[in-house]
């Protein structure tokens, strides 16, 4: 059995997941036993193959699972003090957490403009305008794009995510895989822009990843899962440096474990429970 995943003592847990099962349709179990936490102010990134419960796992913490018939039926998610297993999701918005999906989900027949004031939708200030400016400072391409957003390219779209999610003044945004479609050159952009919201507005985040090498870069501390479950997790440098990661997620390793890039991926979980 794997390991319970070490606590991090550099700051008090704003999110802490402990020990949860996931459940969809009744009778699939996807997670089994998850435990995470992500320190506030900090970034904190989810890696693994496809089908490891990655993008479950943010959903359970972002509320999302009612919409898939999917419900938290192990553990406990406390959010700044706050239980929030199986909450309302607008209610998870409300409280300070904001999930941005796969895949974008921008609305394409609507202008930025209209986009990012959705996200906006449970504030009752009258900042909204002052803050799409601050969104147009992080991604000034947004601004000089005034058409439809079904228009905009995908990495103009992703950024159009995150800006729509900077929109609701998050305490913590929940990113599953911001890499995805996107060229090299604008997956390093994009990173660079998450990395600087989150030094100069205090964001905490945690981010689902496929693409080690740019998530570990900008990242505090990191989990690795396989099959539902968390089987290794460290600090980026310990991650970075450690011989499996590299192996298996970083395109590297020694020169004596090189033999074992097509090993299959029990044997690779085995090695690590």
């Amino acid at each position: 059995m794997a390991e319970p995943a070490r606590k991090i003592e550099t700051a008090e847990p704003m999110l802490s997941v402990n020990n949860i099962e996931v459940v969809y349709d009744e009778v699939i179990l996807v997670l089994r036993g998850v435990s995470l936490e992500v320190p506030q102010g900090k970034i904190v990134t989810l890696l693994g193959p496809n089908g490891a419960g990655k993008s479950t796992t943010l959903k359970a913490i972002s509320g999302l699972l009612k919409t898939e018939d999917g419900e938290v039926t192990r553990g406990d998610i406390n959010f700044m003090g706050q239980q929030i297993a199986n909450g309302s999701p607008e209610e998870i918005v409300r409280s300070g957490l904001f999930q941005v999906m796969e895949g974008r989900r921008i609305i394409e027949d609507m202008t930025c403009i209209e986009n990012l004031r959705l996200g906006a939708y449970t504030r009752k200030d009258k900042g909204v305008k002052d803050d799409i400016e601050m969104v147009f400072e992080y991604f000034p391409r947004l601004k000089e794009r005034t058409g439809l957003a079904g228009y905009l390219s995908g990495g103009e779209q992703q950024m159009l995510a995150i800006g729509r999610s900077l929109m609701a003044r998050p305490k913590m945004i929940l990113l599953d895989e911001p890499s995805m479609g996107l060229s090299p050159l604008l997956v390093k952009e994009v990173f660079g822009i998450i990395e600087k919201i989150n030094r100069e507005q205090g964001i905490t985040m945690l981010i689902v990843e496929q693409n080690a090498n740019f998530a570990l870069k900008v990242a505090d501390y990191g989990y690795i899962m396989e099959s539902g479950k968390v089987v290794l997790d460290g600090t980026r440098d310990e991650l970075l440096n450690n011989e499996d990661v590299k192996e298996f997620y970083l395109g590297g390793g020694s020169e004596e474990r090189k033999s074992f890039k097509n090993i299959k991926s029990y044997k690779r979980r085995k090695r690590w429970l």
